[in-house]
């Protein structure tokens, strides 16, 4: 039996129009754990709908669209889209996006990018394996009932820490901070949805961040889990842009007893997806200098028809 023939339809789908993805693991301790992403190079003539409907397909917890580029300046316009819905920042879309770009886009001819995404302006650098972005400065929101939240979660409410609020913050996209005593507060900690949506009906935020902090450890100084629920994604494993609102929290609550840190948290094993994302911030005053490092493994790439 000889070669089966192409399919004339195949053939017309691909002349009309083929688009360049790259999937790529963000923040992982390794191939095959962080958190995945898909990156699409050539978006320029794709729609918001169909962006999103190629968002959902993937079922990731983003793609990034590149849709625009000022290469003599190394900018690019990307757009940062969960399952159901487009988000105005993302941490792992952005160092992810950012390290494509520039590992195979730009061919290493350069360490440093900005990203503008719909929060604002980026900028991503790349020192030996590790990609660093520059958080917008922090806004800290508005601060919680404990016992509201502690019910949310599942826990007690002596699981939370009794000196320091549940608070909103971001740089870029809010989350509400729960600052947990011990590793096994964090590990046990589960969203009810149910009772999430009736105490947080007034509240624009529903997003949650839970970690713990473990000064004495060797590797990662913190341990932390990110709910986004309301993005369609029931537990992320790994969240620079919560990573970025934590470490402007631990500097607004000095929780190591200094204006300056450097740090890794451990985020995703609950889940399968090892990760590691490193902060290294200060505060001057009122101005925070907040940045958010982790590695990059590109795991396959091809074309969209």
């Amino acid at each position: 039996m000889g070669p089966i023939p192409r399919s004339p339809l195949l053939n017309e789908q691909t002349e009309k129009r083929t688009l360049k993805f790259y999937i790529a693991d963000v923040f992982g301790t390794g191939r095959y754990s962080g958190n995945q992403l898909a990156v699409f190079t050539n978006a320029i003539n794709i729609s918001d709908t169909e962006m999103q409907q190629i968002a959902r397909e993937i079922n990731f917890s983003e793609t990034t669209f590149i849709s625009g580029q000022n290469q003599s300046q190394n900018e690019y316009n990307v757009r940062i889209f969960t399952p159901g819905n487009e988000v105005p920042f993302a941490g792992h879309p952005t160092i992810g996006t950012a390290y494509i770009i520039l590992d195979r886009l730009l061919g290493n001819k350069s360490t440093n990018i900005a990203l503008h995404v719909k929060a604002g302006k980026i900028p991503v650098h790349r020192d030996t394996d590790i990609m660093w972005m520059k958080q917008l400065q922090p806004v800290f929101g508005r601060i919680f009932d404990k016992p509201a939240i502690a019910g949310i979660l599942g826990l007690n409410v002596s699981d939370i820490s009794e000196n320091i609020p549940v608070q909103e913050v971001s740089t870029g996209l809010p989350f509400i901070i729960v600052p947990l005593i011990g590793n096994e507060a964090v590990i046990k900690a589960k969203v009810n949805k149910e009772l999430s949506g009736k105490l947080l009906a007034d509240s624009k935020t529903k997003e949650f961040m839970v970690f713990s902090i473990n000064k004495e450890s060797k590797t990662d100084k913190a341990k932390a889990r990110v709910f986004v629920e309301e993005f369609g994604i029931p537990e992320d494993p790994a969240t620079g842009s919560a990573n970025g609102c934590l470490a402007a929290y631990m500097l607004q609550y000095n929780l190591f007893n200094s204006n300056k840190i450097s740090l890794s948290v451990a985020q995703g094993y609950e889940i399968g997806r090892p990760s590691r994302i490193y902060i290294k911030a200060d505060r001057q005053g009122e101005v925070f200098d907040i940045h958010i490092g982790g590695r990059v493994n590109i795991v396959a790439e091809g074309y969209w028809y």
